[in-house]
């Protein structure tokens, strides 16, 4: 890459093997089920994550809102945190485009959506409450610094949702992540999961897609629904062969990106003017603050390191985010940690 890209992970240009399995791809029209490269990926991914059968989609908000409006029709709700890609970042598309609302629950210091919390906002029969039909839970935790749900707590979740006739989603943008930063394989983390998303082109490296997994019956409406949001591609296995080396090789990588995020993590620590919470970099991302009375605002901070060939998370309430991933190497530590030191004096 051209500059030093800590701005998220889904800057990763796609590797060169990618490129000549796009260009030597198999492909078909997707929409009549018959490219041969999707229809791969679809069944590896499902195979990897324990699930049934997948589906092949654009985007990690494209894969949300087709597992939300195949499971929940209008007046139905969700249940979310506040801070979850689904309520924050996806354009309020429950409500915009299925008339299903969000409840939302405020997360604990550790990511969590209090369990007590959580049962207490399910709604009871009631003529007058919106029935609840999915609980949406985020692994890793993207807005809270890329922190990982527990595999216990995971599941006490689902069992809570399946106590109550309703059912679990998953978005599991960076749930490979998770699944190095656990050591557990990915499909304990999903197994009471009934819909799980994960994004191919965030620290996988792939240029654009994410699948889509649960059971035979949901997918196959899934896929209906999938068309009707401007889902249906065709020739999509120019895609879904970078996609098969992401699943496949890119995901059993990532210890690399979070060792780097912990390197990195140390050395800014130890400047002064620059706030940490180290216990909480756990996988490829930090936040850091700048400490009150710093010399220079984050937003001059940000200008004066893109001057010196450092892109990283825009600043907001004295916090930025710096992301690694496969074009971040452990040669570039030190580089960024000297950049820092330079521009916070």
């Amino acid at each position: 890459m051209n500059t030093i890209d800590l701005r998220s992970d889904t800057v990763t240009w796609p590797t060169p093997e990618m490129r000549r399995a796009m260009a030597e791809a198999p492909v078909g029209d997707d929409v009549y089920g018959e490219d041969p490269t999707v229809n791969e990926l679809e069944r590896q991914a499902a195979e990897r994550l324990g699930k049934e059968a997948g589906l092949f989609v654009t985007s990690g908000t494209q894969g949300n809102i087709t597992s939300i409006l195949t499971q929940c029709g209008r007046g139905d709700e969700i249940i979310a945190a506040d801070k979850c890609h689904i309520t924050t970042y996806e354009v309020g598309n429950p409500a915009t485009l299925g008339g299903v609302a969000t409840r939302q629950v405020p997360v604990d210091k550790d990511g969590l959506l209090p369990l007590d919390l959580l049962e207490a906002a399910i709604r009871l029969e009631n003529v007058h409450y919106p029935t609840t039909r999915l609980i949406c839970l985020e692994n890793t935790q993207g807005s809270m610094g890329g922190l990982v749900l527990p595999v216990e707590y995971i599941d006490a979740v689902g069992d809570l949702a399946h106590s109550v006739g309703a059912g679990l989603h998953i978005d599991g943008a960076r749930l490979f992540n998770a699944a190095a930063a656990s050591g557990c394989d990915v499909k304990d983390i999903v197994k009471r999961a009934d819909t799980v998303t994960f994004c191919l082109s965030k620290g996988l490296c792939a240029p654009a897609g994410s699948l889509v997994v649960g059971s035979h019956e949901f997918i196959h409406k899934a896929r209906r629904m999938r068309k009707a949001l401007g889902g249906g591609m065709r020739q999509a296995g120019i895609l879904a062969a970078a996609g098969l080396i992401a699943l496949n090789q890119m995901s059993l990588r990532l210890e690399e990106d979070h060792a780097n995020a912990r390197a990195l993590a140390l050395g800014l620590a130890e400047l002064p003017g620059i706030e940490i919470d180290l216990p909480k970099v756990q996988t490829n991302m930090i936040f850091l603050r700048i400490a009150p009375g710093a010399k220079h605002t984050p937003v001059e901070i940000t200008e004066r390191l893109k001057v010196r060939g450092i892109q990283i998370g825009s600043a907001y309430h004295n916090q930025f985010r710096a992301v690694t991933h496969y074009w971040i190497t452990r040669n570039h530590i030190p580089q960024i940690v000297d950049a820092f030191r330079q521009v916070m004096v």
